[in-house]
């Protein structure tokens, strides 16, 4: 299984960025994705999940701005970020749900 995210970059506050996580190597229709974040110093945190049929769940703190999104016919989960802070800057993971199968990380810089 492999997990390629991409999209991070530098954006300044209040802008947007589209986080990717290509998918291989699994039935990825049949999976629940995760998103995570990790940030200088802090521990990796949960922002977003999208089950198998496409519900979706995001953390309190980016709720209204984060949209976790799928596409089954790329194998593609999706992170769309409106409305960044500062404090969404971390490496950006995606995860397969379930699993201990983690995408190699986008970094996400928010600058104020």
């Amino acid at each position: 299984v492999q997990l390629q995210a991409s999209g991070g970059g530098l954006v300044q506050a209040g802008g947007s960025l589209r986080l990717s996580c290509v998918t291989s190597g699994m039935i990825f229709r049949l999976n629940a994705m995760r998103w995570y974040r990790q940030a200088p110093g802090k521990q990796r945190e949960l922002v977003a999940t999208i089950s198998s049929t496409g519900f979706n769940d995001v953390a309190d703190s980016v709720k209204g701005r984060f949209t976790v999104s799928r596409d089954n016919a790329k194998d593609t989960v999706y992170l769309q970020m409106n409305t960044l802070k500062p404090e969404d800057t971390a490496v950006y993971y995606c995860k397969v749900a379930n699993s201990d199968h983690w995408g190699q990380g986008t970094q996400v810089t928010v600058s104020s």
